[in-house]
């Protein structure tokens, strides 16, 4: 039996700023810590801890959370705040703060949904998710050119460039793709 049914429907779930409102209620002097413990190329971890009040040297609950920059809408472009707003839900919902009568709040619900999308469709529909590929595949290639010869300061301004976003074209980013991948080329025969 699925542990998420196929039709999500949001109202039923709270949002975790309304947990956060109903904490503070209660514990007016209470603390929310959070930490992040990994940001790589494939997690972002959080951490949150839940004091009740203010001199607690032990938290009264802690919550996890784990994300993918690029799953998503939301990870597009808020991936470590998302991560961080889950990881405080998780802790807050494990002291009894639902604010619903569902357990898991409607940020946990929508990443369930984003997961179910994500497995009826190829991932590489998505044009963004293409562009975001390219450039794991560019940074790739950069290295490669660095091993034969590139200039570590020109080949870091060309990473700093693609992290940034500047190139959010696909069919350019192919383009310049193609040329690294010919640099190389011509430079590791010399090599």
């Amino acid at each position: 039996m699925p542990k998420v049914s196929e039709s999500f429907d949001p109202s039923a779930y709270a949002p975790v700023a309304d947990r956060i409102t109903l904490f503070y209620k209660t514990f007016p002097t209470g603390r929310i810590i959070t930490h992040l413990v990994e940001r790589s190329a494939d997690a972002v971890i959080f951490e949150a801890r839940v004091y009740r009040h203010a001199g607690d040297s032990r938290p009264a609950a802690t919550g996890w959370a784990t994300e993918r920059e690029g799953d998503g809408e939301v990870n597009l472009v808020a991936c470590l705040e998302n991560t961080e707003t889950s990881a405080i839900g998780r802790a807050l919902a494990n002291l009894g703060y639902t604010a619903s009568a569902k357990r898991p709040s409607r940020e946990e619900m929508e990443k369930a949904a984003r997961a179910r999308v994500a497995r009826m469709r190829p991932i590489t529909d998505d044009p963004r998710q293409r562009v975001a590929n390219g450039v794991l595949h560019m940074l790739g290639v950069i290295d490669e050119a660095a091993a034969v010869g590139l200039r570590p300061k020109r080949a870091e301004r060309w990473k700093n460039a693609l992290r940034a976003g500047v190139v959010q074209d696909e069919r350019l980013l192919r383009r310049i793709a193609k040329r690294a991948r010919d640099w190389v080329l011509s430079h590791s025969s010399n090599a």
